[in-house]
């Protein structure tokens, strides 16, 4: 949009520096939208999170030129633990991103014991601890505390369920609606549970 001046119209998207993405755009990965709402809270002093990096050990590289170096063998050194991890109002949050083409179901298998064992420790500490999930062919992501993920997992080790049934998700855990800027707004959810 431009004044009848010709000068163009400022607008917040680019003084966030925000990909011009619209709802029609939701398609992206839930690991991209929670990258874009991180890079908001982030700009906006709402809080600081970030992915955490893999830990990777580069065994061989190329070098067909100097400027050219292009990694051609590489192992996980370890086990990841969560996705995320940061600080909001003086709190250590940690958390998992999963998504999930399942309709009907969220499969435990997608989950990993060193990641609960993670996200106990966090909480045992008194960090914020919880995974998100995204059902894609609802189209709905949700915000489900470690403590809640924990019981369907002790559920499943007891020879329960190996999934979390989508009915119980919508049910007990909570929705994080869609925003332009702030695509996965689970900062808003976290103020409603803990602050």
């Amino acid at each position: 949009m431009k004044y009848p001046n010709g000068k163009k119209l400022s607008s917040t998207k680019e003084k966030l520096s925000l990909p011009d993405n619209s709802f029609s755009n939701r398609g992206m990965s839930l690991e991209a939208d929670i990258n874009v709402t991180n890079n908001y809270y982030l700009q906006t002093n709402k809080a600081v999170i970030h992915k955490k990096p893999t830990p990777v050990q580069i065994v061989n590289v190329n070098y067909p030129k100097r400027s050219a170096a292009v990694i051609t063998e590489a192992y996980f050194k370890q086990a990841s633990t969560t996705d995320y991890n940061g600080i909001y109002r003086n709190k250590y949050i940690d958390f998992e991103a999963k998504e999930t083409n399942h309709k009907t179901r969220f499969p435990l298998a997608n989950i990993h014991n060193h990641q609960i064992e993670h996200l106990d420790a966090i909480i045992q500490q008194g960090g914020i601890g919880f995974i998100i999930i995204r059902f894609t062919a609802h189209q709905e992501t949700y915000f489900m505390k470690a403590k809640q993920l924990f019981r369907y997992w002790n559920d499943k080790l007891n020879g329960g369920r190996k999934s979390i049934p989508y009915d119980a998700v919508k049910s007990e855990c909570y929705e994080i609606p869609f925003h332009y800027y702030k695509r996965v707004d689970y900062i808003s959810i976290i103020d409603k549970l803990y602050f």
